[in-house]
């Protein structure tokens, strides 16, 4: 097995008080140096023979058509344009937010274009070196995948790509214990703490920025899967649990013996992304959602009546829930330290 750098491993604020908030992280993750690349979005080009404009964070379209006009893109230039691998993929079969009585369990699901999903490893077991082939897009998710060749075994797997991972770099899953601490030549080696890593949070220096953490021990990655969100590891020790602050701003216990990766994951720009129409929506499978006082009164709270009227109650879901600050939680989760912030 391929050993990693005997270099020392680089720290991501390794003292409790250099931890970041979670605006300072954002400006020293996603700023940029001059006020021009700032901006999120272009005006439209002024030439006739161009149909696009494009920055280094996201591309805007000439408005030829009333869809075009507000579509703003992350550019996507940097993706694998051919097809994936197709052992590595699964056919999505839509079921319409039906269960198998066919009753509507989850709303506003329905059409869209047909999808082959890419199984991803969220278990990241297997140790050695990892050669990253490329980057690709997956439609059963908003960040990247990065398609990973062992260099001793050969296998391929696709995994989360984090935020500016590049294709021939090199990474590490550090889960197996036989991997830590190795001798060579009289040197013990430490694990580095290098992005697309994959490594158990005991090892996790505090401070660290980490993404796809799971919950369980030998369980899959589940936290902090979507583009462009993040954690920070605040404490952790060889024993018990470890305390992470989540990107919404909960603070949690996670097992120190989980996985977690370093670094951000890819695609920061997807939640700044202008779809430009509502067919887009649909072609990603998402139909229309109606407000409750234009339904009737046997279908939401706020339905019948005459006029805009609520019938006298406070905003509430379809099931009676109230939406503007009511209490749904009877049992509270006892691994959240901190609730995340609400309004």
């Amino acid at each position: 097995m391929i050993s990693p750098s005997v270099a020392v491993a680089k720290t991501v604020a390794p003292t409790q008080s250099r931890l970041l908030s979670s605006a300072a992280f954002r400006n020293a993750f996603f700023t940029t140096p001059n006020a021009t690349a700032r901006a999120y979005a272009t005006t439209a080009t002024t030439s006739s023979s161009s149909s696009s404009s494009s920055t280094s964070q996201f591309k805007t379209y000439t408005p030829s058509s009333p869809g075009r006009r507000w579509l703003k893109r992350v550019p996507r230039d940097h993706l694998w344009k051919g097809k994936p691998i197709r052992a590595l993929t699964l056919a999505k079969r839509s079921t319409a937010g039906r269960n198998n009585t066919g009753r509507i369990t989850v709303r506003h699901r329905g059409g869209g274009h047909k999808r082959r999903l890419r199984t991803i490893d969220w278990y990241r077991r297997e140790p050695g070196a990892q050669l990253v082939e490329r980057l690709e897009y997956d439609p059963g998710r908003t960040a990247w995948i990065a398609l990973l060749r062992h260099q001793e075994t050969g296998r391929l797997s696709y995994v989360l790509a984090p935020h500016d991972l590049q294709p021939g770099s090199v990474i590490y899953s550090f889960l197996d214990k036989s991997t830590w601490n190795q001798s060579k030549n009289g040197i013990t080696t430490t694990l580095p703490i290098d992005k697309g890593n994959c490594l158990p949070l005991s090892r996790i220096p505090t401070g660290t920025i980490i993404h796809a953490i799971g919950m369980k021990r030998n369980g899959p990655a589940q936290v902090a899967r979507s583009a462009g969100t993040y954690a920070q590891l605040l404490s952790t020790g060889e024993k018990g649990h470890a305390i992470i602050r989540l990107s919404s701003g909960e603070v949690r216990k996670f097992p120190v013996d989980v996985c977690a990766t370093i670094g951000v994951t890819s695609n920061p720009g997807n939640m700044h992304e202008s779809l430009g129409k509502a067919g887009r929506n649909r072609w990603k499978g998402i139909r229309p959602s109606v407000r409750g006082v234009a339904q009737n009164a046997c279908d939401h709270p706020h339905g019948g009546g005459k006029g805009k009227t609520k019938g006298g109650k406070d905003p509430r879901s379809p099931w009676g829930t109230l939406a503007k600050g009511g209490k749904t939680r009877k049992h509270p989760n006892t691994m959240v330290v901190r609730e995340r912030p609400r309004r």
